[in-house]
């Protein structure tokens, strides 16, 4: 039986790889921070008492508007270089952890696993390369097959309050107006449920080293703040520049998918259809 530790199998993407990964025959651990403290706990000591065959390590901080600078991004650099190499120690033999497209550098259009440069802008970004970086070169010596997801936009009905598109459904249900960006700026959306999906795809195979976790389509931010908006009520509710965009923000960004394909990956969600569906299922609730 293969058997996966899933770290923060209780967030916005942790919680969609579990059916994912059930559905490809893993028996899933998902621990709480009660059960699991990666930043105060001996992650040695979880795994003698529940030894895993492989490891999708998704825990980080990413509390809307301030993961990008917070100090914590350094104390999940340590944590997570402690988690994957007792996960080694232990008998691990796979392990994918969740990067980011913040990455790279995003003076280039297109961002390539194997041509575009990490040069990332941020905390969090540099974070998550330097760990990146760490990792897989720690992987043979540790006899660890190592995969690391590079998240794009993720989207769906349980994202947190202070995000892009929680902010416009919510508001424009209450009648509210929502400041938003100029929109002009383009972007890789992708429905949460087909990200956990996608990493679930990735665990089960043998594909190593930066995959980009992202549909392989880009879209006008303003195209998809119009649709939620209409799917939520009064898109006249929109105050169109009222919201600041970061100063290192790049116009576009385009993700290279052809090694996410590789791994058999097959979305579900076309964009119209996922937006349909998050602004259902949110006002809802």
């Amino acid at each position: 039986m293969k058997r996966v530790l899933v770290t923060g199998g209780g967030g916005f993407i942790g919680r969609e790889t579990l059916g994912p990964l059930r559905a490809l025959g893993f028996e899933v651990d998902a621990p709480g921070r009660a059960e699991l403290d990666l930043l105060n706990g001996d992650p040695a000591a979880w795994f003698a008492a529940h030894p895993a065959s492989h490891l999708l390590h998704l825990a980080w901080d990413a509390t809307p508007g301030k993961f990008w600078t917070a100090p914590s991004n350094l104390d999940w650099v340590a944590a997570s270089l402690r988690l994957v190499r007792a996960f080694a120690v232990s008998g691990g033999t796979r392990a994918v952890v969740a990067g980011s497209c913040a990455e790279y550098d995003w003076g280039h259009a297109t961002l390539d696993e194997t041509r575009t440069p990490l040069r990332p802008a941020t905390l969090y970004g540099t974070a998550k390369a330097n760990l990146f970086e760490l990792l897989d070169k720690a992987a043979p010596g540790l006899d660890l097959s190592f995969a690391w997801g590079r998240v794009f936009f993720p989207y769906g009905p349980d994202e947190a309050a202070g995000r892009l598109l929680p902010d416009v459904i919510d508001g424009i249900a209450q009648g509210r107006r929502v400041a938003v960006s100029d929109g002009t700026q383009s972007r890789d959306f992708m429905h949460v449920e087909d990200v956990g999906a996608a990493f679930a795809t990735l665990l089960a195979g043998d594909v190593t080293g930066a995959v980009n976790i992202a549909s392989g389509t880009t879209t006008p931010v303003r195209e998809v703040i119009l649709t939620a908006a209409a799917h939520a009520g009064d898109a006249s509710l929109l105050d169109w520049g009222a919201r600041a965009r970061q100063a290192s923000e790049p116009q576009y960004m385009a993700a290279a998918t052809a090694r996410l394909h590789a791994t058999g990956f097959v979305p579900r969600w076309p964009l119209a259809d996922g937006l349909a569906d998050t602004v259902a299922r949110r006002l809802a609730r």
